[in-house]
């Protein structure tokens, strides 16, 4: 089978967090419709709330420490991205703004992105359209058509809107399947491929 990588970013604050599980069933039934086109999808998820300090420090001096690098890598050279935020304040919260704000400039260009929201009521499932879709398209990214927002009444139970939720999942999770399987895969250039020989270094070339 062919291979992907999929970055999972979850910008939840408690533990649990719904943002997280929302997260998690959008990754579950994205790896399900990858597996039913062929490809095998390799999965890391980023947990932003472990690194709300190391994206402090990244933000004052301008450069990403041990810990930070591993995360913004795993996002840069993915085939495809799942990022899911709390709303607060009718937007996206301010942890994860700040890491797509120390994201290098131009890196997610054409990368598959799956939106992913959750609040407490239904009243702020306009933010996945009017604040996150503007700052995916500012960076650049391809954004599947379906966005999916999950509000408290969202979850539990067999009713109307779990049953819409997981519609919702769904139809998202094949969107981003698609726009993935049908791209190559992400290549992570190596750093030394220009260097010269040690062999030419001796020779003084």
């Amino acid at each position: 089978m062919e291979q992907r990588r999929i970055a999972v970013v979850s910008a939840g604050l408690s533990v649990p967090s719904s943002t997280r599980l929302l997260a998690d069933r959008l990754t579950s039934a994205t790896v399900a419709a990858l597996r039913r086109r062929g490809v095998e999808a390799e999965v890391e998820v980023i947990e932003l709330r472990e690194h709300a300090r190391d994206l402090a420090d990244n933000l004052v001096t301008g450069f990403a420490n041990a810990e930070l690098r591993p995360a913004l890598d795993a996002v840069t050279r993915a085939d495809g991205i799942i990022a899911v935020t709390p709303v607060f304040s009718a937007s996206y919260s301010g942890l994860f703004k700040t890491f797509f704000d120390v994201v290098d400039s131009g890196a997610l260009t054409g990368t598959p992105v799956l939106m992913g929201a959750t609040a407490g009521t239904a009243r702020h499932s306009l933010a996945l359209e009017h604040a996150m879709r503007p700052l995916f398209a500012y960076l650049r990214t391809v954004v599947t058509p379906t966005a999916v927002f999950a509000a408290s009444e969202d979850w539990g139970g067999a009713g109307e809107a779990s049953h819409g939720l997981a519609s919702r999942i769904e139809r998202a999770a094949e969107e981003l399947a698609e726009l993935v399987a049908a791209r190559p895969a992400a290549r992570t250039a190596d750093p030394f491929a220009d260097a010269p020989s040690f062999e030419a270094l001796l020779r003084g070339v």
